[in-house]
């Protein structure tokens, strides 16, 4: 994915273009404070037009200077809009470059014939060899390969696709690297994922999603307000002696109305995903992304999340009358030939505690026993002696099968390992119990930490595993979840979501498999991992390009960040307000009635002068602030009270002292170039 800076001329020139584009009422009426700004400019600009005409020259410069200003208010409300979008334009052209003319191998009867990838249709059987482009989407129905999805992932490292079980999904344009596999198509063209993702990061098809639209119904009633407010002040004029001009209605009310927040809140919820997608998380809507910002429960697989993913070996425990070098010793011979990363675990233990090397087992004519479903064990046999790892009760009985006794102590130190959340092997050679390997999940560095941070923003973690409750218990105590579900089947886990759900809370989880699908699409933000089923994804309505469980918690900090960014904004537009309306109106009226002189604590040299430098402050502002609307507010693990007083103090104050600031400078430079 493109990570191309905002910024750069091919955005800034495209944006630019765009800014100009959009001044079409249909565009503009979506935003119901910008169309009034919109509206505003097109009646100054026709009372201009009329002044001129007429031969009226009194104040044809201040009408002029106040129509370029309203113009270029709504294009820089154009311009943080357009801005945002061509960060998702430019990733999109990068995936319309990827995509080539790739011909597929479409199964036909006992052959293959070639064909165009784009006239594929869902059903369609396609074989990829070694070194060809997968042609579509589609489900690996036979085969196994190792596939490149760097083109989708931005990751190096290929993954394996096999036919069966929750690693059979492949997507269009992605690379066979050896092997082959045969796919079924399961998208039509111009439903693909590419199409999907093209559309997305466009934001064509983006809609607003409810905070969004409780927040406009809110712009829109300050709107109405302050409209009825500056209606009020043509009467009170003429009441107390004082000529107010049209042109100055209208630029006294876009002054005062949420320009600000207006004109950035588009940009600010297309940053939002635009964010996501830098972390290579395709949202399917806005809306998901802002229940990310709300979510209160996490719900989140303990293997590959959690935990790192493999059970490793972490301690010797010897049997009574053996040392623990011995025990090492016969482990590692008999985790020799298990390829597994539990058993190679125990053999790197047994190499670095005791610098006991490998031994060559094809020169030695040993025969290894697998380890099969019926017999819970694997071993190797050397030179007449058999040794064996496994269960404990597979261990028992092959122990007692050869009238040999099972040490009590072996039994108490494998209840001892299960109750800490440990997986006991044991280890018998020639039917003495040597001892016990202590298998352990180990928990990801660091991850109590960022639960101990979720914790702090009020979000509950939960644990989901397929452990006994035993070992579920310890492994939840250790990473610092606060609370888990052991045993968790399908049922178990929709279950668990709408029992949170009825409460009032919002569930964020990660699936992958099939048999995820179910709770995907009950919660509320579901993230489903491209190397996953394809009916996982069809559920959850994010994809986690990289297929990184812990990403989650990025989600919703980006979530979080987004709504914190729109509800800072907001105030700091709404002080905006304030501070102009008490920066404004004594200046008008201060030659009516002197006593305002009082309240114009600002001492702006003329009405005209505050008007128009209130005008130029309203549209540069917006402009000043499109970088954090873009970069969004800085994310902090605090809260809900903190942030909330954070952006009273910063946002609040500060939206009711800048506006001071600015308007004077402004003023004082009007009065130096004489365009007042």
């Amino acid at each position: 994915m493109s990570n191309r800076s905002s910024f750069n001329k091919e955005i800034l020139g495209e944006a630019i273009r765009d800014s100009f584009r959009k001044i079409n009422p249909k565009v503009q009426m979506r935003n119901p404070v910008m169309f009034i700004v919109f509206i505003g400019a097109i009646l100054t600009t026709g009372l201009l037009i009329r002044d001129s005409v007429t031969g009226v020259n009194g104040s044809l410069g201040f009408s002029l200077q106040i129509t370029l200003w309203l113009w270029f208010t709504v294009l820089f409300a154009n311009f943080a809009e357009a801005i945002a979008e061509g960060r998702g334009k430019a990733q999109a052209q990068t995936l319309r470059n990827a995509r080539t003319q790739t011909k597929a191998n479409l199964v036909n009867g006992n052959g293959t014939k070639k064909v165009d990838a784009a006239n594929l249709r869902k059903g369609d059987v396609v074989l990829v060899s070694a070194g060809e482009f997968i042609p579509g989407d589609g489900e690996v129905i036979e085969g196994m390969a190792s596939v490149d999805e760097s083109a989708m992932t931005g990751e190096s490292a290929p993954v394996i696709r096999e036919s069966g079980g929750d690693r059979s999904s492949v997507t269009g344009g992605t690379r066979v690297l050896s092997d082959w596999i045969k796919v079924k198509i399961t998208a039509n063209p111009g439903e693909t994922f590419l199409d999907k993702m093209i559309s997305l990061v466009e934001g064509a098809k983006r809609q607003k999603t409810p905070n969004e639209i409780a927040l406009t119904i809110l712009l829109v009633g300050l709107t109405i307000i302050f409209l009825v407010v500056v209606a009020t002040i043509e009467p009170y004029a003429l009441y107390s002696g004082t000529l107010i001009s049209v042109v100055t209605l209208i630029s006294l009310l876009v002054c005062l109305i949420p320009t600000t927040i207006g004109g950035l809140l588009s940009s600010i919820g297309i940053a939002g995903m635009d964010r996501l997608l830098k972390r290579n998380v395709l949202a399917m809507s806005g809306r998901a992304v802002e229940a990310a910002g709300d979510v209160n429960v996490l719900l989140l697989d303990k293997t590959g999340t959690i935990t790192l993913g493999n059970r490793m070996a972490t301690e010797f425990i010897p049997a009574p009358g053996v040392s623990e070098e011995q025990l090492a010793d016969v482990a590692q011979l008999a985790s020799l030939a298990d390829e597994t990363p539990e058993g190679r675990s125990v053999v790197v233990l047994a190499k670095e505690k005791y610098n006991i090397r490998e031994r060559d087992l094809t020169a030695l004519g040993a025969e290894f026993i697998p380890f099969t479903a019926q017999t819970r064990m694997s071993g190797v046999n050397i030179n007449g002696q058999e040794t064996r790892k496994g269960s404990i009760d597979a261990i028992e009985r092959y122990v007692n099968s050869l009238d040999k006794k099972f040490p009590e102590a072996v039994r108490n130190a494998c209840k001892g390992i299960a109750k800490a959340g440990g997986t006991p092997l044991v280890v018998v050679q020639n039917g003495q119990v040597m001892g016990t390997i202590y298998l352990k999940d180990i928990v990801k560095g660091g991850i109590k930490e960022r639960f101990r941070e979720l914790r702090q923003m009020g979000i509950k973690t939960v644990m989901i595993t397929g452990d006994n409750p035993l070992t579920a218990a310890a492994i939840a105590a250790e990473a610092g979840v606060d609370d888990f579900l052991a045993e968790a089947t399908p049922e178990a886990k929709l279950k668990l979501i709408r029992e949170y759900q009825d409460n009032g809370m919002l569930v964020a989880m990660t699936g992958d498999g099939t048999n995820d699908a179910p709770a995907l699409a009950q919660a509320d933000v579901g993230v489903a991992m491209n190397s996953g089923t394809q009916a996982a994804k069809e559920a959850g309505n994010m994809v986690d390009l990289d297929s990184n469980p812990t990403k989650l918690i990025e989600i919703v900090e980006i979530g979080k960040q987004l709504l914190m960014t729109r509800g800072s904004l907001t105030t700091f537009s709404i002080a905006n307000d304030v501070a102009k309306y008490f920066a404004i109106i004594p200046a008008m009226f201060a030659g009516t009635y002197p006593v305002l002189n009082n309240f114009n604590i600002m001492r702006l040299a003329t009405p005209e002068s505050a008007i128009l430098s209130a005008v130029v402050f309203n549209a540069l502002i917006i402009v000043a602030l499109i970088p954090l609307a873009l970069r969004g507010v800085k994310y902090e693990p605090v809260g809900a009270d903190k942030i909330l007083t954070r952006n009273l103090l910063l946002y609040g104050v500060g939206g009711l002292i800048v506006p001071f600031i600015g308007i004077k400078l402004i003023d004082i430079i009007l009065v130096v170039l004489g365009l007042v």
